[in-house]
């Protein structure tokens, strides 16, 4: 049984690396320390944040004609990505951009991690797919890759955004900054990565496409539907989480107070859950904040 002593190790380790840096050496039982560890959770706020950071993105203009590059790539494999989503209820999109980030829209490469066909996966996750024998035709395998998201049914671009960071880790909140994965290309990220096991550079730039980016994108010139979220909704999930407090400084009241804002509110987004915020929640939820004297 493996020890507390290795265990605070490698939680050491994963809490810092990339998580996709392991390879294919690493004890079966990294992958799971590492499943647990970066774990990040779909709440409210985390929700309302993706929401925002997608309708505040700006794409940089020096990387458009790069942007517009991959776009047309991943547009190229549309009917395969049509034909496999049909099969596992995932938005073709969502594959299309998996496959970029992975595997640069190679339909000779797995969509787990961009390893060849010609054999399982070396590289985490490894010895996929799970089943069948190789060569693997495409389908085949990116049909085990997705298996991984059974269950899984929020698409909107909250849900999508998630599940896209989710395949490359969540290690970045520990380090304060957007993902790259994601945002690398925009406005919401200019530098910081990890560069190797468990060696994360603040000074170094991310030179791939964000996932986000490309949603953004493919959105932007009508070439996949973006599910329209429901904004009030939202509001009233993050505002249940909220506690009246004027005086006392929250994040989570700073995200609500953000995507009111977005909403067409006009508040200072100071993370002071106070009689302003209260108020403004009140106007699209029927109810003031939990704790402000006035809610019955």
């Amino acid at each position: 049984m493996t020890s507390i002593d290795s265990l605070l190790s490698y939680w050491v380790f994963y809490f810092c690396v990339k998580p996709d840096s392991i390879n294919a050496q690493s004890p079966p039982c990294f992958y799971l320390i590492k499943i647990l560890l970066m774990a990040f959770s779909f709440t409210p706020q985390a929700a309302a944040e993706y929401q925002r950071l997608f309708d505040t993105c700006v794409i940089n203009l020096d990387k458009l004609s790069e942007i517009k590059t991959i776009v047309k790539k991943i547009l190229s494999g549309k009917s395969r990505y049509e034909a496999l989503s049909n099969k596992v209820g995932i938005p073709w999109h969502f594959i299309g951009i998996t496959h970029s980030l992975e595997a640069g829209c190679d339909f000779n490469k797995h969509l787990h991690n961009g390893d060849p066909l010609t054999a399982r996966t070396i590289q985490v996750p490894k010895n996929r797919p799970r089943t069948g024998t190789p060569p693997f035709t495409w389908e085949f395998s990116a049909e085990d890759a997705l298996s991984d998201l059974d269950g899984w049914n929020d698409w909107t671009v909250p849900g999508m955004l998630f599940k896209l960071e989710g395949y490359n880790g969540y290690g970045y909140h520990s380090k304060g900054i957007n993902s790259p994965y994601l945002w690398s290309f925009s406005n919401h990220y200019t530098k910081g990565k990890f560069v190797s096991d468990g060696v994360f550079s603040p000074t170094a730039v991310s030179k791939q496409c964000g996932a986000a980016i490309l949603l953004r994108r493919l959105a932007e010139t009508q070439s996949a539907p973006v599910e329209i979220v429901d904004r009030q909704s939202l509001i009233l999930q993050l505002g249940e989480t909220v506690a009246f407090a004027p005086t006392r400084v929250v994040e989570k009241a700073r995200e609500l107070q953000k995507m009111m804002n977005l909403a067409g509110a006009h508040l200072l987004e100071d993370g002071k859950a106070g009689t302003n915020t209260s108020d403004a929640y009140q106007r699209f939820t029927g109810k003031f904040l939990q704790g402000d004297p006035r809610r019955v």
